[in-house]
């Protein structure tokens, strides 16, 4: 299959986004595809380090969609790439994120006037939009653009998709969002990674991600300051960096929760081979990476019912509790550490269903196919 040209648009991004986009658009590239990604220069810095040239090589051209409703610069975001999308007229935009996809639509809508061939829009929804406060009513807006002028939306989790197609989407579907491989940690690497959760003989309770709200690692704290007068006293890890580091850490200085906060961290792997519990407290995701390394590295798995994650471990391989509940997340967390039986049945169940999970060959493939729709090209041409 050649000469179909694939814009890639994203926004502001951390890391499972820019990561599936990096691998969708490089992917794609090596089957053939024709792939510019326009981004912020930022995620251009993080996902997109200039390569060498080569049949994977991925253009980036920078386009500073924000992170949040700002006037002037979404304005001029849109007029950059209006003009740059009716110069290299693609024949598929696939934006990612709401307000990535909103900026598309609207690019597209003065870039279609200038050519003569129609540009197909397809739009990833990897979030759930706040349900209050000041942004609400924003996203609400976006989604509704999103909805109605996209020709394909695919979603992270089935209520996302399903919600999507409430909103009037002629098609909604789901993502394929794999975590992407990862070699096996080295002992050595496994020994230092149980130092730094709290050493042999503390029981290690493992929480990985942005230490931003919608993480619900308040509830995971509240969940720890209720085991504090056990011995030995299970303790919490926390990697990863974002807004709430300041506040998490007076938390738990002031609940005096035995807890570590392990910064950004390089060898996830290894954290997750070393853990004896690893818990995703979320108030919602989609198909969060962690989740599915947690699984691959046969852990036992404390999560959240919410959104893709019950659809990424089935009812066997983790145990899955309601967001929010501090009460449930530590009798979850207790039950695993208390049970070597329940432990074991969770590692062998979390490694059968990660061997289940379609890869990232699978993901671009389906994406290859989805183009080749939308854009009207038979397949395999």
């Amino acid at each position: 299959m050649t000469g179909l040209r694939v814009a890639f648009v994203l926004g502001t991004v951390t890391g499972g986004t820019g990561e599936h986009v990096a691998m969708l658009a490089r992917g794609g590239q090596e089957r053939g595809l024709a792939v510019t990604v326009y981004g912020p220069a930022q995620a251009g810095r993080r996902f997109f380090p200039r390569d060498p040239p080569g049949p994977g090589a991925v253009t980036f051209v920078p386009v500073e969609i924000a992170d949040r409703p700002r006037p002037a610069r979404d304005a001029a975001a849109l007029l950059r790439l209006r003009k740059l999308l009716a110069g290299t007229q693609p024949d598929v935009v696939h934006a990612h994120g709401l307000r990535a996809g909103a900026v598309a639509a609207f690019a597209l809508a003065g870039a279609r006037r200038r050519r003569p061939r129609r540009c197909a829009l397809v739009v990833t929804v990897h979030n759930a939009p706040p349900a209050a406060g000041p942004a609400a009513a924003v996203y609400a807006a976006l989604e509704r653009v999103v909805a109605r002028r996209a020709d394909a939306v695919i979603c992270v989790s089935g209520d996302l998709a399903a919600r999507m197609r409430r909103l009037g989407a002629a098609e909604a579907g789901l993502a394929i969002v794999p975590a992407p491989p990862a070699r096996a940690p080295g002992s050595e690497a496994v020994a230092a990674a149980r130092s730094d959760l709290g050493g042999a003989g503390q029981p290690a309770v493992l929480a990985v991600g942005r230490l931003a709200p919608q993480k619900g690692l308040a509830t995971l704290l509240a969940a720890a300051a209720s085991w504090q007068g056990r011995e030995p006293c299970p303790v919490l890890a926390l990697a990863g960096a974002g807004p709430l580091d300041q506040a998490l850490r007076a938390e738990a200085e002031a609940g005096r929760i035995r807890t570590r906060f392990l910064g950004q961290r390089g060898d996830v792997p290894a954290l997750l081979a070393a853990a004896d519990v690893v818990v995703v407290p979320s108030r919602w995701e989609g198909q969060p990476l962690i989740v599915q390394e947690a699984l691959r590295a046969g852990r036992p798995l404390v999560a959240s019912r919410t959104g893709g994650i019950p659809d990424l471990t089935g009812e066997d391989a983790a145990v899955l509790v309601p967001p929010g509940d501090a009460a449930a997340l530590a009798a979850a967390v207790l039950a695993v550490l208390d049970d070597p039986g329940l432990a074991a049945r969770l590692s062998e169940a979390a490694r059968a269903r990660a061997a289940a999970l379609p890869g990232v060959d699978a993901a671009v493939d389906a994406a290859v196919v989805l183009y080749q729709r939308v854009a009207g090209r038979p397949a395999g041409v």
